[in-house]
């Protein structure tokens, strides 16, 4: 059963991101649901974050600022499409570049859960502005998170 604003895409379209994470699915959903958590590893490496809206619920607002670690500050407009702790996340970003992403939470063991983390776009062209660097920065936020899980 699929929420019906949750775009379907072609792989051309999408950038995908997997990572399996040594800690339980509702440990690995609370990194990414819980605001302390999530603005503690949220971005690529050297990136802060200054959350001014985190309203976790389907319509709610995702609002926040993402700073550069040399310069530059990044603001973020997202809304929340799909809730379903502790299986789905997806969210529709309306700051430029536009694009939702579909975060899918699977436990694999009793202490892994695999993230699968997709950008999807609503055109090839829209993509490929972004793949070449998207994957690299992606990894480094996974890096991140993973982090984040050991402290937790």
């Amino acid at each position: 059963m699929e929420t019906p604003n949750i775009l379907q895409t072609t792989p051309e379209c999408e950038i995908v991101t997997t990572r399996t994470f040594d800690a339980p699915r509702g440990l690995v959903f609370k990194a990414w649901t819980d605001p302390v958590h999530l603005s503690n590893w949220w971005g690529p490496r050297g990136f802060t974050n200054t959350f001014h809206t985190f309203d976790l619920r389907v319509g709610g607002r995702w609002i926040f600022t993402m700073h550069g670690p040399e310069k530059g500050n990044y603001e973020n407009a997202c809304t929340f499409i799909a809730v379903k702790e502790p299986e789905l996340l997806v969210w529709d970003r309306q700051s430029q570049p536009i694009f939702q992403v579909e975060v899918r939470f699977e436990e694999t063991a009793a202490n892994q859960t695999k993230v699968v983390f997709k950008m999807k776009f609503n055109s090839e062209k829209e993509c490929s502005k972004i793949r070449p660097f998207a994957p690299e920065k992606n990894e480094e936020n996974m890096d991140k998170l993973e982090e984040e899980l050991k402290k937790m």
